[in-house]
């Protein structure tokens, strides 16, 4: 017994996710509550009528009984359909209320015919026809708007009352078939729809948590991809930079063509460690570091590079986005143009830092504009600390480009206090 216990765990339970986990255990209660109904206010208090009574309460009492088991079974094979239909899956079949309706009709029809014959006292009356109720009022109400269901139950309640009050006239009797009537809309209605309801909210929860989820992931990407163009594109440039220098020394017979290519290998292993950096996602530039290497890379490309800079007094986010700046800015000195000079100069007033990159020989219709994915990075890492980056061509033939890094400190030491 035990086995195969398990093993439906295993199948039906384990498997699951907490949302279906919570709507499979809502599901099976729906479908024990229209059989507990059917037991405790039906089978039961009816049994000692159909047992002492008349043969005429057990000609009723017994297809009573029976078609109340219909009603169950008939309400438990459309509960998944009427939840999906809820829920906006998928839409209930057409005429999937004709089968319960019938059931229904047939069980408040021998309700009434069993209270006309004196069958049952009227609280066991009552019981059963509250027992009817139930399995039809669950599936109407998760399928139907709330005002059709209450307007409807208002009326279904007035025709019961009217044929209970003729079969057993008395004050009494019509209070109660009004009050179970009116119990069992609101059970109905509160127990499966707002069921249904907290069904729909844990749902969108869940796939509210699957697409944070699918946007981490895809945040990381992008972070990852922003990193390593930025750690690749400079070093890559200078590489490519010194080893063609180093095959021109060689070709002359020069021994600094060894000295360039053991910066060479310098660089390559730096940028292995770089990589492993970004891959752990634990990668800072440092400004200061940023500013030299631009420099000395610049240099070495035969570039006359001048570096103003007021370093002191920044907060960590702020140094470490403009150095992303000072080495995609290198980067594309080294990449786009002819440049003979740059200058980078960095200037704090007024409660904001400026970074500003400008360097000759640039070319309008290069990748140097405003439209590469390396700018498009450093967009994205300045407006992480609530700055802003431009880049254009100036000057009269337009044959210079500026790049100006603007962040305010006041946010960044907002955010960080």
């Amino acid at each position: 017994m035990v086995g195969p216990i398990r093993r439906w765990q295993q199948r039906h339970w384990r498997e699951r996710g907490k949302a279906d986990r919570v709507e499979l255990y809502t599901v099976v209660t729906w479908y024990v509550t229209t059989w507990f109904f059917i037991l405790s206010w039906l089978m039961l208090p009816l049994t000692p009528s159909l047992v002492h009574g008349r043969p005429a309460a057990l000609l009723l009492g017994v297809p009573l009984i029976l078609v109340a088991a219909a009603q169950c079974a008939a309400a438990n094979r459309l509960t998944r359909p009427a939840l999906d239909h809820y829920l906006g899956r998928s839409r209930l079949p057409a005429g999937a209320h004709r089968v319960p309706a019938v059931l229904l009709g047939l069980a408040v029809a021998l309700v009434v015919a069993l209270a006309a014959v004196r069958g049952a006292d009227r609280p066991t009356i009552r019981l059963a026809l509250g027992a009817a109720l139930l399995p039809y009022g669950m599936l109407y109400g998760l399928t139907v708007p709330v005002r059709v269901y209450l307007r409807n139950a208002a009326v279904l309640a007035a025709l019961l009352m009217a044929a209970l009050g003729v079969a057993d006239r008395s004050v009494a009797g019509l209070a109660g078939t009004a009050a179970i009537t009116a119990f069992m809309t609101v059970f109905a209605l509160l127990a499966y729809r707002c069921g249904s309801w907290t069904l729909s909210v844990l749902w969108e929860a869940e796939r509210a948590r699957e697409t944070e989820a699918r946007l981490a992931v895809a945040e990381e990407r992008l972070r990852f991809g922003r990193d390593l163009h930025d750690v690749l594109g400079r070093n890559l440039s200078v590489i490519s930079l010194k080893s063609e220098l180093a095959v021109q020394l060689a070709r002359r017979g020069r021994p600094e063509a060894v000295e360039q290519m053991i910066e060479v290998q310098r660089i390559a292993q730096e940028t292995q460690r770089e990589v492993r950096a970004v891959v752990r996602g634990y990668r800072e530039a440092d400004l200061a570091a940023e500013l030299a290497g631009a420099q000395g890379v610049l240099a070495a490309a035969g570039i006359d590079c001048e570096v103003r800079a007021e370093t002191g007094g920044l907060p960590a986010e702020v140094r470490s986005a403009l150095g992303w700046v000072v080495r995609e800015a290198a980067t594309n000195v080294l990449r786009h143009g002819d440049a003979s000079r740059c200058l980078v100069g960095l200037t704090v007033r007024e409660g904001r830092a400026v970074l500003t990159v400008e360097n000759d020989g640039a070319v309008t219709a290069g990748g140097s504009g405003g439209g590469g994915s390396g700018l498009a990075g450093l967009r994205e890492r300045l407006a992480a600390v609530g700055g802003t980056l431009e880049a254009d061509h100036t000057g009269p033939d337009r044959d210079r480009f500026r790049l100006v890094a603007d962040i305010p400190l006041t946010t960044v030491r907002g955010a960080t206090s």
